[in-house]
This record gives structure tokens, C-alpha cells and sequence, in this order.
């Protein structure tokens, strides 16, 4: 806290104040200075500090009273040797969730994307995907670096679909001189479109384009959860056409730690082999896996956070002369918006504005947008306070 912060300061700076002609009077005046002024600042937004409302990401949800004791009582076993008896629970009822054989866990969806790909493709094959994707944008290259496959990357439409007609002409023919196009990814809800969910006819003629090429498909279910609750329908028909699919505990349904692969009894045992070679056996990996468990059962309640996400979109609609905003491409639990600021004030200056009233946005893949994704630790009554600090924040910054 702001307080204990402050006094552990006040400690440091009193002891080397003591110690100064030891190591330079001159150097620690300064640094004692600095220190003191950042306690002070502290101490202050201490006394005027509001409770947080964090829109920056579904994954800064924290786990639930019932996630914490079933962590802390969880039945484990060596997750490495297949002996955890909670991890083979978790991994068992994310199968059946998912209408696959089998599933994997594992610490994130980073390497659950990662561990798919090499398990699907050999070195110098290649996989198309979007040019807005998570696997091309914000997992470091993996599929390149690491796992030596390519990406072909396609331009996504607003709603994060890829043209079909540019997947057929982006798939490599039999030449020596070319790679060969192994696997299609697709993103369901697709974050950098704004939570965007596929529909099923799209999806459906992917299916048949790749079963025509011989090319595997794959889906980064990230989110997955929250397109299903979209189309109303079962999880298992939304990820029933692809030969994989990668979902997050970590994000709207508010594990702290993990993802979960699923496909084929075959697929997920090459795919244990690959996890072991980026290192990413957990051994008793149960106390994690028991609030996997609890996360799933948790899907159906994602309608909350996309009726929170319509809430605020509305409320930001509402005062045109802060935002740009079209409420009704709210589909899930995100919200993109762009501050209408005329050249008051720089998007960097409009967010931490709202910084200062304590509402936590983040910024966009888009750079003059802002994205809030809504999630299960925010209420509708925390978006109606947020939308009032806004409100007030731009209202002072617009002067």
C-alpha cells in the first residue's frame, strides 16, 4: 500500500542519510531528494487515491475466493509422468467441453499456440494467418523462431474474417522453389477487431477449402468462450470444424495461470513432446489446474461482461464530444473507441487522464485508438462510476 511504500522509504533514506560520507554526500543528497519527493507523491494519492477500475485486459482478473481454496487444496502428482490427478481432471473435462479426444494443459496461450503449430508443421512448411492475429503480432515470432515454420500473414476484414479467395491464392503450390502451406489459424473472438466473432458459414467454408488443399486448421479459441455465448450455441459446435484449438483460462473466465490445446488423442501426444521441449512440463501442476477447473464452469456467466461492454460503449456514445464510438460493433466483451479530442490533447494525454481518476485502458494495435475489455471483476455499477470519472476527467482536460 501507499502507506507502507512511503515508510519503507523514509527508512532507506534515513539509514544511507546516515552512511552518507561513506559513499558521497553530494550523490545521496539527490537520491534522498528523489526518494522523499516519490514518498510524498505516494503518501498524498494515498489520502485521495479512488478504488482502480481496470478496462485494460480480461487477464487482470484475480482468482476467486473458491479458485484460491481450491488451489490450496488440490490433490497433485507429477503432471511430467501423467501422475497429477487434478490436471487429468482439468485436461479430461476441457476434452469433453470441446468435443475432442484429448487435451493438454499448459502455462499460457502464447505456448499453447506455439506447441500446435510444431506439432501440426515440420521446419520450412508454412501456415496463413491474419495480419491483425495474435499468432503474427504478439507471440514474439514463435512459429518462425523457435519452431522454423513460416507465416504467411493476410490482411483481416473489420470483422476478422480473411477473404476466402486470398487464403486459396495464398496456399503454395508443389515447386521446389516453394514452402509448403501446412496449416490455416484462424482467431475467434478476434481481439485486435474488437472481440469480433467468426460466423460459422465463414468458418464452415475454410473447413472445406483446407480439406481440399490437405491442410490442417487451427484455431486460436483465446476467447473463444465469449464467441459462443455470442452465437448461443455450445462450445464444442463453435471449435467442431478445426483439427485444433487453443482456449485461455486466463482471460474472461479468470484462472490465474494457463491455457488448455485440444484435438486428437495423436495431436496432443505429439504436442506433450514439444511442450516438454520449450520446457513447459509443470510437474505438480494440479494446484494451478484446480482453478483451470472452476474457470471453465464459469463460461456460461461471459454474458455478464458482454452486457457490461454494450453498458459502457453506450455510456461513452453519450458524450460525442470526448469519443468516437459505434456502440453497435459491440459483439463480446470489448470496447474500441477513439478520443474525440479535436487536437486538445494527445491520446497518450487522454489516457492518463483517465489514469488519474483511476479507469485503466490500454492502448490499441490501431494507433490513435484506445480498447477497454470488460471482464468478471467489473460490475455494471463500477462501469456507471468509470463512466462518471471519465466524464469529469475530459470534461477538466478539454478545459
Amino acid at each position: 500500500t501507499h502507506t507502507h511504500t512511503y515508510m519503507m522509504l523514509r527508512f532507506l533514506t534515513t539509514t544511507v542519510g546516515r552512511n552518507s560520507k561513506q559513499v558521497g554526500f553530494t550523490s545521496l543528497q539527490k537520491w534522498n531528494g528523489e526518494f522523499l519527493q516519490q514518498a510524498a507523491s505516494l503518501s498524498s494519492a494515498s489520502k485521495k487515491s479512488k478504488a482502480i477500475i481496470d478496462f485494460r485486459s480480461d487477464t487482470v482478473t484475480k482468482p476467486t475466493p473458491e479458485m484460491r481454496n481450491a488451489m490450496a487444496n488440490a490433490e497433485v502428482g507429477d503432471d511430467v509422468m501423467c501422475e497429477d490427478p487434478t490436471v487429468q481432471k482439468l485436461e479430461n473435462m476441457a476434452a469433453s467441453l470441446l468435443g475432442k479426444e484429448a487435451a493438454l494443459f499448459v502455462s499460457s496461450g502464447c505456448m499453447g499456440n506455439g506447441i500446435s503449430i510444431a506439432s501440426h508443421c515440420q521446419r520450412r512448411e508454412e501456415l496463413i494467418c491474419g495480419d491483425k492475429s495474435h499468432i503474427f503480432n504478439y507471440e514474439v515470432g514463435n512459429a518462425s523462431t523457435l519452431f522454423g515454420v513460416s507465416m504467411y500473414p493476410l490482411a483481416n476484414n473489420s470483422d476478422g474474417t480473411i477473404p476466402i479467395e486470398k487464403i486459396a491464392s495464398a496456399i503454395r503450390p508443389v515447386d521446389v522453389h516453394c514452402t509448403h502451406t501446412r496449416l490455416v489459424c484462424l482467431e475467434n473472438t478476434q481481439n485486435v477487431c474488437g472481440g469480433t466473432v467468426l460466423p460459422m458459414d465463414y468458418v464452415s467454408s475454410v473447413r472445406n477449402l483446407c480439406d481440399a488443399n490437405d491442410i490442417t486448421f487451427h484455431l486460436d479459441g483465446a476467447r473463444v468462450g465469449n464467441a459462443a455465448v455470442f452465437l448461443g450455441m455450445d462450445v464444442k459446435d463453435v471449435v467442431q470444424p478445426y483439427d485444433s484449438v487453443n482456449l485461455c483460462l486466463s482471460k474472461g473466465l479468470g484462472a490465474p495461470v494457463g491455457s488448455v490445446i485440444a484435438g486428437t488423442k495423436d495431436f496432443i501426444a505429439t504436442a506433450r513432446h514439444v511442450r516438454k521441449l520449450v520446457g513447459g512440463g509443470m510437474r505438480q501442476a494440479g494446484i494451478l489446474a484446480a482453478a483451470g477447473i472452476l474457470a471453465l464452469e464459469h463460461m456460461p456467466n461471459l454474458k455478464h461482461d458482454h452486457d457490461n461492454a454494450t453498458l459502457l460503449a453506450a455510456n461513452l456514445a453519450n458524450m460525442p464530444e470526448h469519443f468516437c464510438i459505434d456502440p453497435s460493433t459491440v459483439q463480446t466483451n470489448m470496447v474500441m473507441f477513439k478520443f474525440n479530442s479535436e487536437g486538445r490533447y494527445t491520446l497518450a494525454e487522454g489516457i492518463n487522464a483517465l489514469k488519474e481518476v483511476g479507469v485503466l485502458v490500454g492502448g490499441s494495435y490501431f494507433p490513435d485508438q484506445v480498447r477497454a475489455v470488460l471482464h468478471r471483476d467489473i460490475s455494471s455499477n463500477d462501469v456507471e462510476e468509470a463512466s462518471e470519472r471519465i466524464k469529469q476527467a475530459l470534461d477538466s482536460l478539454s478545459g
